[in-house]
């Protein structure tokens, strides 16, 4: 702090301070905690509001575990029906796809990464990185429609693989992956990004010599990535994974856009919740279910890439 007032002055440094503290206690802390108090409460008419049914009790967090469905699932060729609550599966599902989603992003990521940081001529560099950043500047509503208009059953990528005779009939390329491939495809291309700079970041700062005293030691591809370059670059990949598993996780519009009719994303549900049913005292509770979800996922990569707050905000 005396550092920032020696360097800045004491105008610039209270300014700043306020404006750091008024957006945290303004637009984060404060409406974060009335939607967590109202995730206990019932939902109520108006006029029985503050009323004697108006109390606290955990039942919008336990609806989770309610309506119970049989789902039908294929085992060992044969189908099993087992009753589980549907929101909690539909929960369970979000987490699965957004971890797989992470892990795609990763290892498409990884290599443009290193390619862009220790191979490409420098030269060459701002217009790659120009390419790069050039899909930010559309909306994420329009790079999502595209993607609906690109994997639609008639669309270009069926137009195109029927006149190469690839196929023969139009496929429903949103149907795969029990009907997550649509959402998958838009998740990784529309937040493939947020993995990339980061770990790019982080390997430009790795000095070239150790790569290359790695190889006159003789080490290969697989052990010169594994003992030199991954480990000096958990920080970007830490902070790569956490924002594109909770940027999947918490997403709406990829999953209303490109959904088949078998998916269904949390987000979704919670949406359902506050603007169909306007039981706003449910939906919260859900989202902080996700909330506490997310916040365990990036306590859990932090301890697997032993790295700490401060790394992963560089």
């Amino acid at each position: 702090m005396s550092e920032l007032f020696r360097r800045y002055g004491s105008g610039i440094t209270y300014t700043a301070i306020g404006l750091t503290a008024f957006w945290l206690l303004v637009l984060v802390i404060l409406p974060y905690a009335g939607l967590f108090e109202q995730s206990f409460r019932p939902y109520l008419p108006v006029t029985e509001i503050n009323g004697p049914n108006d109390h606290y009790f955990l039942n919008n967090y336990l609806v989770l575990f309610s309506n119970a469905q049989d789902m039908t699932f294929g085992i060992g060729g044969a189908e099993v029906t087992i009753p589980l609550p549907i929101h909690l599966w539909v929960f369970f599902i979000t987490i699965v796809y957004s971890c797989l989603a992470t892990l795609l992003v990763l290892l498409i990521c990884y290599p443009i990464a290193y390619c862009l940081a220790k191979v490409m001529p420098q030269s060459l560099l701002p217009t790659y990185l120009l390419l790069l950043v050039i899909p930010l500047w559309v909306s994420e509503l329009m790079r999502s429609f595209s993607w609906y208009i690109i994997l639609s059953l008639k669309g270009p990528l069926t137009i195109v693989l029927q006149s190469l005779g690839i196929i023969t009939d139009p496929i429903h390329w949103t149907w795969g992956m029990n009907g997550y491939s649509g959402i998958m495809i838009g998740l990784v291309y529309t937040y493939i990004l947020f993995m990339l700079f980061p770990m790019y970041n982080a390997m430009t700062s790795l000095d070239s010599n150790q790569i290359e005293a790695a190889e006159d030691l003789g080490a290969g591809i697989f052990r010169k990535h594994w003992r030199v370059i991954m480990p000096h670059c958990k920080p970007g990949i830490a902070s790569g994974c956490v924002t594109v598993f909770m940027l999947s996780a918490s997403s709406l519009l990829v999953p209303s856009l490109l959904a088949s009719p078998k998916s269904r994303w949390f987000t979704e549900v919670i949406q359902q919740w506050m603007f169909e049913t306007h039981d706003w005292n449910a939906g919260a509770a859900y989202a902080f279910i996700l909330l506490f979800t997310c916040t365990a996922f990036v306590t859990i990569m932090m301890r697997v890439f032993k790295v700490g707050f401060a790394d992963i905000a560089k």
